[in-house]
């Protein structure tokens, strides 16, 4: 294989190894769990942002008490000491608390569906079937 972009803990071992050589980290910033390999903006590609995020959404006219529970209960887990190492060991990118929530998560949405369109719809018309 010549090329994968994949969440870390995919290529983590092989990269540990030595049998694969990771070029960069397709995120804002450097994972402590490979503080050597430098993102994509700083190997020169700035746009190359392939960061995985994760979430949890409801259905469609879920009542605001249940969403704002859901929502707390959430934001506590990710400040529980135990829960916040383990997301770190397994790669995870921890939002600050000002990124959490449905109004966060409905703007990052937003805007990973405009930047993402775009290059979704020129791969598919260069597409060969």
């Amino acid at each position: 294989m010549d090329y994968v972009c994949d969440p870390i803990l995919g290529p983590l071992p092989h990269v540990r190894a030595g049998t694969v050589k990771a070029l960069a980290i397709a995120s804002g910033k450097r994972n402590a769990l490979l503080p050597d390999v430098p993102t994509a903006a700083e190997g020169g590609l700035p746009e190359f942002n392939a960061a995985p995020f994760y979430a949890v959404f409801a259905p469609k006219g879920t009542p605001q008490p249940i969403i704002d529970r859901l929502a707390n209960a959430l934001n506590k887990g990710l400040n529980e000491d135990l829960a916040r190492k383990r997301l770190l060991e397994l790669g995870a990118e921890l939002p600050e608390p000002d990124r959490r929530g449905p109004a966060p998560l409905g703007a990052l949405v937003k805007s990973e569906i405009a930047r993402l369109t775009p290059i979704i719809q020129a791969a598919s018309a260069k597409a060969d079937h």
